[in-house]
């Protein structure tokens, strides 16, 4: 179910905006399990993002599809410099 109300060249264009910053990366792995992390907006392709996490560390999924970010699964938040 697609929660956000833009569309995908809307949501593929807030993404290209934080591209190289620092973000706040919030994962909704389902039956009330979060993970959140933060780190750096790598890269933006046509069907996918990626996101270098800060914690060299992290084991967890660090791309993600912009269909993804419309449900709600994934959101991310630019953190202030």
């Amino acid at each position: 179910m697609i929660k956000s109300g833009e569309s995908l060249s809307q949501v593929k264009k807030t993404i290209m905006n934080m591209i190289q910053k620092s973000v706040e990366v919030t994962l909704n792995l389902g039956r009330n399990k979060y993970v959140v992390y933060s780190g750096i907006l790598s890269g933006v392709y046509p069907a996918l993002f990626t996101v270098s996490p800060e914690n060299k560390d992290f084991k967890g999924k660090t791309s993600y599809s912009y269909s993804e970010y419309m449900c709600g699964k994934v959101k991310l938040r630019e953190l202030a410099q």
